[in-house]
């Protein structure tokens, strides 16, 4: 997926040598997370609005130096990688650096999730089903086999958890077959965690269980 042309120009840069009273006022203004310090041109590190209640307006930003934090992203960094550092960093703005270590740019968290939210496993008609399995057990290459074994279609997947040894994968397939398709994964030892209303299983379950009651109230 091509991101590169998402870059921004729009948040600035600060030199380290600078008072910190334009950084205040920027955090105030909008409601970006941090932005990027550099010295002579360089990317030396980021500001965080986090921060923004210690900051005094006469002190210079060098004052700082040591409280910068350091992550950025390139232009050749993968979509996927770019929510990662997003996700780690807990921000919703990221700088793109050069092979020099020069700031060409940022990345909005909300443009990036436009371009992600624009892709097929959201845009195609289908439905979400959630499986879960040992974290040594699963392989992919095993569940595009299943899903497309019962003539549906993978649309995506990808893992949304993983703890305690056991991993849920989200995936999104085509409309058709979806009951076929989640006996086959019972068939292979996964779990359904979640599934669309029309799965036989869960049905059989809920009839046996209102036959039950209604047994019980006689």
């Amino acid at each position: 997926m091509y991101i590169q042309d998402q870059i921004i120009n729009t948040v600035p840069v600060f030199e380290v040598s600078g008072t910190l009273k334009d950084v205040i006022a920027f955090f105030e203004e909008t409601t970006y997370s941090h932005v990027a310090v550099t010295e002579n041109g360089l990317f030396l590190g980021l500001l965080s609005e986090n921060d923004l209640a210690c900051f005094d307006a006469e002190k210079k930003i060098e004052d700082f130096r040591y409280e910068l934090e350091n992550f950025f992203v390139t232009k050749e960094t993968a979509w996927l990688d770019v929510l990662e550092m997003f996700s780690r960093n807990e921000a919703n703005v990221l700088p793109i650096l050069d092979e020099n270590q020069s700031v060409q740019g940022y990345y909005d968290l909300e443009d990036i999730v436009a371009v992600f939210i624009d892709t097929p496993f959201f845009k195609e008609p289908g439905a979400i089903l959630v499986i879960a399995t040992g974290i040594k057990d699963y392989s992919f290459s095993e569940i595009a086999q299943i899903v497309e074994s019962n003539n549906a279609r993978l649309l995506g997947a990808f893992i949304t958890d993983s703890e305690n040894d056991v991993v849920q994968i989200t995936l999104k397939i085509g409309t058709q077959n979806m009951n076929e398709v989640a006996q086959t994964f019972r068939r292979y030892n996964y779990t359904i965690v979640f599934g669309n209303s029309d799965d036989q299983f869960l049905e059989d379950l809920k009839q046996r269980s209102d036959y039950l009651e209604k047994y019980l109230n006689v």
